[in-house]
């Protein structure tokens, strides 16, 4: 499970120890994102072990693994619960995700949001969530990638954030 040579460099290995093979890596990585769309809500390390036929340890492990791999994905801070795996979120934020008749997913921002798409070919997903200017009520429904319906009709995204060396590393990152 373990491939020699790769050294693991998270916060869970104290010391020098090996990187799960990319196969199992992908193989939790598909897991974590069916469980999220499936119940709307990331699974535990020991759900995943147990799916993935492994000890309760070695998920632990190749969970890091993953987290380390997938940087824009983050766990709880001092946990190894997973806090954000886009283009979902586990934790409940403003951007409110529907999806085959039932809102029980959250967007990690409002960009991601409209990533969710994907995770639902030939549904419409509906995302909600307030204007982050104004408080007014913000409504884009999506089909395979493409925006079928917008409410308010003149939406616009921007970040409150800019880009580039000037700006650093951001904080949340």
């Amino acid at each position: 499970m373990i491939v020699p040579g790769r050294r693991r460099t998270t916060r869970a290995c104290y010391k020098p120890c090996r990187m799960a093979e990319p196969r199992l890596m992908d193989r939790m990585f598909q897991r974590i994102m069916r469980g999220l769309v499936e119940t709307g809500r990331a699974p535990h390390y020991a759900e995943l072990a147990r799916a993935l036929g492994l000890s309760t340890d070695e998920g632990r492990l190749i969970l890091h693994d993953v987290m380390q791999a997938y940087p824009i994905g983050w766990l709880h801070p001092e946990t190894d619960y997973i806090a954000s795996f886009p283009p979902l979120n586990n934790l409940p934020t403003q951007y409110r995700i529907s999806a085959r008749g039932e809102q029980r997913w959250f967007a990690q921002c409002g960009f991601e949001a409209t990533s969710v798409t994907w995770l639902f070919p030939g549904e419409t997903v509906r995302i909600d969530a307030p204007c982050l200017d104004c408080g007014d009520p913000v409504t884009v429904e999506m089909r395979d990638g493409r925006i079928t319906w917008l409410d308010p009709p003149e939406i616009v995204g921007h970040l409150n954030y800019g880009f580039g060396a000037s700006r650093g590393k951001p904080q949340f990152l």
